[in-house]
């Protein structure tokens, strides 16, 4: 079975990253921002930031072309903690 996990090179640029930033830190950030109650279920704030990253890391001039190649690309999906199998969520496409 093949995982993200493998194929992403241990010097990659997305692992130094990763390990450089504290990520959990935005769920207490973006804590108040969210309700239980209203509306439709968010988008999770570290997903939504690391899209935004990405698209700064690589260049990409738009939001939704980072999440097409998130759909297709290993080390994107190891950095959005998404397995190869996970569906990422439909509402950043439409962002």
């Amino acid at each position: 079975m093949v995982d993200t996990e493998s194929l992403v090179p241990a010097e990659h640029l997305f692992r130094q990253v990763d390990a450089a930033v504290d990520f959990e830190g935005l769920y207490e950030i973006a804590e108040p921002l969210y309700s239980e109650d209203e509306g439709r279920r968010s988008i999770d704030p570290a997903v939504l930031f690391k899209l935004v990253l990405l698209q700064h890391l690589d260049g990409n001039v738009s939001l939704r072309g980072t999440f097409r190649r998130a759909q297709t690309d290993a080390a994107y999906r190891w950095f959005l903690r998404y397995t190869l199998s996970e569906e990422l969520p439909h509402s950043i496409s439409k962002l």
